[in-house]
């Protein structure tokens, strides 16, 4: 048996395989199909300060080789999530992660503010996709100034572990994550969904209720991959990889372009026992190649 545990800053996994945030509930779900403190990490669904409704339906499509969602963020906001599901999921033997959504740098940093009370959840995963009301609805994620603001806001309130999640709906990812990491992220996670869109023919309608919605899936892992080992190469700051993994293979391919980790997010609708399987894949591919630890390839890509 490898060793298979990494660390993201203070942070430390007991294996690099961690759940994509919107695809795993708040690990709960998932309870009845697989041991969840054997899982590197959960990140729960998208939080924000204020319960969200969410778009109307239909909000998800399936796509060739992926899927599209436009769910917007439903959730029940903050104070709920620290009343009633934090007691069902701080006991849990894995590192609990809270992904964070906000409209304004304060209100991102207010919602965190909240959360770095709790004492079992070592970490957030910022979530810069989200539009920015004073500008018109642009991204935060989109610009360098946007996502800095977002970054700084959230450190000055946060005092645990970082992870900024970012938007590859853009034209340089890596000056992004640089600008991120100044402000003192501590780590990175890429990418979050392309922006797609579907059509039903028949109708002459868009398959989604607001046109356009988020693309993952297995579509979208050779751009993911690249921008990982883009990012990888331009900041110190340990990188999370994701977008379409579907098994080890897909999981090492990221490990390789320099993550640290890997989040599984899709998959996890085709097989709910998708994380495990991928984390003993790992372990065998590193002791058929005389691996004693999964460190020994991360970044090891010969270009």
């Amino acid at each position: 048996m490898a060793d298979l545990s990494v660390r993201i800053n203070r942070l430390r996994l007991k294996n690099p395989v961690m759940t994509a945030s919107g695809t795993f509930g708040y690990g709960l779900e998932y309870a009845d199909f697989v041991s969840l403190d054997q899982i590197g990490g959960i990140i729960v669904k998208g939080t924000t300060l204020q319960p969200r409704e969410g778009n109307d339906y239909p909000r998800m499509a399936e796509t060739p080789s992926g899927m599209l969602n436009c769910v917007g963020l439903q959730n029940k906001g903050v104070d709920y999530f620290c009343d009633h599901i934090y007691p069902q999921i701080k006991d849990i033997d894995t590192n609990m992660i809270v992904n964070v959504s906000g409209s304004s740098p304060d209100t991102y940093a207010e919602c965190a503010a909240r959360i770095d009370r709790l004492d079992r959840i070592p970490a957030i995963e910022l979530n810069i996709s989200c539009p920015n009301v004073k500008q018109g609805g642009m991204a935060f994620g989109t610009t360098c100034a946007g996502a800095a603001s977002v970054v700084r806001a959230v450190r000055q309130r946060y005092n645990k572990t970082l992870i900024v999640k970012l938007s590859p709906n853009v034209t340089d990812i890596a000056e992004i994550a640089k600008a991120c990491e100044a402000e003192g992220a501590d780590s990175v996670s890429l990418i979050n969904t392309l922006m797609g869109m579907a059509i039903d023919i028949e109708k002459r309608q868009p398959m989604l209720s607001i046109a356009t919605g988020g693309l993952s899936g297995p579509a979208v892992k050779p751009i993911a991959v690249r921008m990982v080992w883009q990012v990888a190469k331009a900041v110190k700051i340990p990188v999370i990889g994701l977008g379409g993994i579907c098994n080890a293979a897909d999981a090492i391919e990221f490990l390789m372009a320099g993550a640290t980790a890997i989040q599984i997010g899709t998959a996890n609708f085709i097989d709910p026992t998708v994380t495990l399987k991928v984390r003993d894949g790992i372990n065998e591919w590193l002791d058929r190649h005389g691996c004693t630890s999964v460190s020994e390839i991360i970044g090891a890509l010969n270009v």
